[in-house]
């Protein structure tokens, strides 16, 4: 039985491997690691069936439909998917329903209260203190603003927001009606009229398949298959080790797959906030191994990033263009692959992308703050002297005057215009038909094909298959996967000078050796030293430096 949890937000790729190998690890798996697993799990003999075990999932309505995919190809192949849920809330049963059977656990509840999307606005509690933004923005729909700008949505905001939310929804109710055999206005039923149902009534709903303790389920299966429960139970990460992890075979052709995760940045020193970031080194690196490799064959360009820096990403995308004159290129757009996201995926000679991937998004806009009113509540005065009509334009301490503010929209206008044409290049239209859908306007991955900025429906699989036709592969072949950025170990990180992640993780690894096994690990910002804040059932251990640690 291969058991494979899925909880929490999933990240479309693994994180560099700094923690040393002591005292063991637990972390999410990757939603490449989880796809790399359910597809050898197709064709692997001593592969049963598989359980997922869904908590708490957080992943992208776009990755849930990828997963579902996944699913149903294990499914094709024979073997039984059953998923059991803990406390499911509606993403976790947005993938359970893909499952053969849904078993809930006794004792719990089902929270099934629908979808929504949340906006907040901070520019009037910003303008108690002083602070306000001028914004330029390209255009109308380029929302992300308006928090800063705005007191409420613009009608263009609400209108993307509602097709979103709208879309999402709809395929919700669908999958559910197709898969359950419910109809779509008793399943709206029970999430307007319940809400919070028992696994009983659920069951009685058939909405599920069953109702047992995760001790039940483990004795039925060792039963059934005659095998003690500790021989017969897989976990996803020691089944991935076991078949060689993410590295593919030492022989034969590959594809490379290489990925742009979270904000797009000239290089990693850019303030672009907290969070994943790919940098246009790092890309050019991955893109460098993959055309040097005479194994490599096509690639792969896996994107989830809400895009970033636009020099950043216009660089990214003349590298790739540049490589695809060498080896052909495939775009595949993950959660989000917008603005600077969907630049970078003009790259591709075919763009595929989920039906509920977030994308588009073609638009520009700067903020410029103005922290005057902070001055004048704190009795700060400020002089300046000037030797030109604008040296002192971008300060933060005054507004934009009426020049100053023109030359602002003209320069973040020459930007939108540069955007424009790369994708009217990239997607053989005219200036003007790509304005009709940009603006700044974002998309369903569903719309996007009907309006003409992708070419596709389809996941990694399916980028992948179309990558190896571009390349001219033997139709029946299953070429390995070459993921790049390759992923950095912590013996790598050594070498390479950088010890301050190595002496985190060693004491990390002294904790857990003395302690027992403990749940994720979370770092606490502004520090330089080793500080984490690991939990436990009890007590709570807090280890402020490698040498000494307090019991809370």
């Amino acid at each position: 039985m291969l058991r494979v949890p899925l909880s929490g937000g999933i990240d479309e790729r693994a994180p560099d491997d700094t923690l040393l190998p002591v005292g063991g690890t637990r972390r999410q798996l990757a939603l490449e690691e989880i796809l790399t697993i359910l597809d050898r799990a197709k064709t692997d003999k001593r592969v049963d069936s598989v359980l997922l075990q869904i908590d708490g999932l957080g992943a992208s309505p776009a990755m849930i439909q990828e997963l579902r995919s996944s699913i149903a190809a294990v499914q094709k192949s024979g073997k039984k998917v059953t998923a059991f849920l803990v406390t499911p809330e509606d993403k976790d049963y947005q993938l359970a329903i893909a499952c053969d059977s849904i078993i809930v656990q006794k004792g719990s509840w089902m929270t099934l209260d629908g979808l929504k999307a949340e906006l907040f606005f901070v520019a009037d509690p910003l303008k108690k203190l002083g602070v306000s933004f001028q914004a330029a923005q390209w255009k109308k729909y380029k929302s992300a603003v308006e928090s800063f700008t705005r007191t409420s949505p613009s009608p263009e905001n609400l209108e993307e927001t509602n097709a979103l939310l709208d879309d999402v929804w709809a395929d919700y109710l669908d999958t559910v009606s197709r898969q359950r055999k419910i109809g779509k206005d008793a399943f709206r039923e029970v999430i307007d009229s319940l809400a919070v149902v028992t696994p009983e009534k659920a069951l009685e709903l058939r909405l599920i398949d069953r109702v047992a303790t995760e001790h039940q389920l483990e004795k039925e299966y060792s039963k059934r298959l005659d095998k003690p429960v500790k021989e017969l139970f897989v976990g996803g990460g020691a089944y991935l080790a076991a078949t060689g992890g993410m590295k593919p075979k030492a022989v034969g052709d590959r594809i490379a797959v290489i990925t742009i995760t979270g904000m797009i940045v000239g290089d990693q020193t850019a303030d672009m906030g907290e969070g994943e970031r790919t940098d246009v080194s790092t890309v050019k690196q991955a893109l460098h191994t993959a055309l040097d490799d005479p194994k490599v064959k096509a690639i792969v360009l896996r994107i989830d990033s809400p895009g970033g820096d636009a020099l950043a990403a216009s660089t990214m995308l003349e590298l790739l263009e540049e490589g695809k004159t060498k080896k052909p290129i495939v775009a595949s757009m993950s959660g989000v692959a917008a603005s600077g996201g969907y630049m970078v995926a003009l790259a591709g000679d075919k763009i595929f992308a989920e039906p509920m991937t977030v994308t588009g998004s073609i638009g520009v806009f700067s903020l410029k703050p103005d922290l005057s009113g902070l001055l004048t509540k704190t009795g700060i005065h400020r002089e300046v002297f000037e030797r030109g009509r604008f040296a002192d334009a971008e300060t933060p301490f005054k507004p934009f005057d009426g020049a100053a503010f023109r030359k602002f929209m003209e320069l973040t206008g020459v930007v939108y215009d540069d955007f424009i044409s790369k994708v009217a290049k990239g997607r053989k239209m005219t200036p003007a038909a790509v304005d009709a859908v940009a603006g700044g306007r974002i998309w369903s991955g569903k719309r996007a094909l009907e309006v003409g900025l992708i070419d596709r429906i389809g996941g990694l699989a399916d980028a992948v298959q179309e990558a190896k036709k571009l390349a001219k592969m033997d139709a029946k072949a299953s070429p390995e996967l070459l993921y790049l950025p390759v992923r950095k170990t912590w013996l790598e990180y050594l070498l390479g000078g950088n010890t301050s992640e190595i002496v985190s993780a060693l004491t990390v690894g002294i904790v857990r050796q003395s302690l027992g096994e403990l749940l994720p690990v979370t770092r606490l910002p502004g520090t330089e030293t080793a500080r984490f804040l690991l939990r436990t059932e009890e007590p709570q251990v807090l280890a402020l430096d490698p040498v000494w640690v307090e019991i809370k």
